[in-house]
């Protein structure tokens, strides 16, 4: 029995080794149909913090995952900020894994118009949101909840995994539609510009904001919302 049980739990050990191996790298398929990584699991290469040179120091590299750590925001005094791509893409397919915090907050902002006149990555872009939908409060509000486009378009279902677990999330962006995914379920999809669009964003908080979606082309930010979050397994593929 003890033979038995080691075994099994070598095996546990290599299944899990193996999984780890695959995340922030590039599939031989992937590799050929033109992905790129974003994140090498290693270093914060290719990215800063929005509206600075460089990445803040609350934006560090754990375990191959970027992590947000607000402690180190409070202890060193770190500038808070979102993480934003040193690149702007227009038609594009993200694939990232996320994992948040007990009652945290966070999101995945797309099409980012990086100016000065605009302080915060949310001003131009949209959202696909993040969060601990049992102990934020966030939770509770209707377009919400992790997946959502936030405030725009709530998901048909929750598909969120538990707090302390990793969530798969894509955001297909083409020719001005919009698709995102979250472990593998259509959370929301949407062409900007249409009726459709223009009937939500009437009944949004950002129906008032002049740089909301105004721009095709931006970067992709990872939201500081002050709270813990991790983010691994960055990919893009260009359309």
């Amino acid at each position: 029995m003890k033979l038995f049980s080691s075994a099994l739990l070598m095996g546990a050990l290599i299944a899990t080794s193996a999984t780890a191996q695959k995340v922030n790298t590039l599939t031989s398929k992937e590799k050929k149909e033109g992905w790129k990584l974003l994140f090498d699991g290693k270093t914060t290469t290719g990215w800063h913090t929005y509206l600075q040179k460089d990445v803040s120091p609350a934006w560090k590299v754990t375990d191959g995952a970027l992590e947000l750590d607000p402690a180190v925001q409070k202890s060193a005094g770190a500038p808070h900020g979102d993480l934003v791509t040193n690149d702007e893409y227009e038609n594009f397919e993200l694939s990232v894994q996320w994992k948040i915090s007990e009652g945290g907050n966070s999101g995945i902002i797309f099409s980012v118009h990086e100016d000065p006149q605009f302080k915060q990555t949310y001003l131009t872009g949209p959202e696909m949101q993040v969060l601990d939908d049992a102990k934020h409060p966030d939770g509770k509000i209707t377009k919400h909840n992790s997946g959502d486009l936030y405030d725009l378009k709530k998901a048909p279902q929750n598909p969120a995994k538990p707090v302390g677990e990793w969530n798969q999330a894509k955001i297909l962006k083409k020719d001005g539609k919009v698709t995102l995914w979250l472990n593998g379920v259509e959370t929301a999809s949407v062409v900007i510009g249409s009726d459709e669009w223009k009937d939500m964003l009437a009944h949004s908080k950002f129906k008032t904001w002049p740089g909301f979606a105004q721009y095709a082309k931006g970067h992709i930010a990872l939201q500081d919302h002050g709270h813990q979050v991790w983010y691994r397994d960055v990919k893009i593929h260009v359309l």
